[in-house]
């Protein structure tokens, strides 16, 4: 509650997303409405995230999922979003530093802003969608065409 009404008051920046809770009912399902970074493939795009918080929020993180998905790398084709910020634990492969995981200080903002530059700069070293990392290895320019062609497709254009 604390963190929306902090999201109500002063914003996102550069109004870059807005975030509540569907309903006064249920405070741990939100919604997220993201707008695609300046400079990407993603740019013109307003894309629906969920949030669904776990009862011992914020001692663990919540979920975030697109829907619909997005083709992105760190996206998995169900729309669930791999970001090292909601990830909780040790990291066994040793990628991830533990400043860059989950911890109770981290905020609804400053995920989405996370997520945000995400989806400017993907993490090919940590894949959730391995057919889209591939082709964003290989073939960049394609990838952006099949991205901005998703957003068309989305937006009914």
């Amino acid at each position: 509650m604390t963190e929306y009404k902090q999201l109500v008051s002063g914003g996102s920046p550069d109004g870059m997303f807005t975030a509540g809770p569907i309903s006064e009912d249920d405070f741990f399902t939100w919604e997220a409405l993201i707008e695609g970074p300046k400079d990407t493939p993603f740019e013109g795009g307003v894309f629906l995230a969920k949030l669904n918080f776990p009862s011992d929020y914020p001692l663990s993180p919540f979920k975030m999922k697109f829907e619909p998905p997005l083709f992105h790398p760190n996206v998995y084709p169900d729309g669930n979003v791999c970001i090292s910020i909601l990830h909780t634990g040790e990291d066994r492969t040793g990628y991830e530093l533990a400043s860059e995981r989950w911890s109770p200080v981290q905020s609804v903002e400053k995920v989405i802003l996370s997520v945000i530059s995400m989806l400017a700069e993907p993490n090919l070293e940590s894949g959730a969608n391995i057919d889209c990392c591939k082709l964003y290895r290989e073939n960049k320019p394609e990838y952006e065409r099949r991205v901005r062609e998703s957003i068309k497709e989305q937006l009914g254009l």
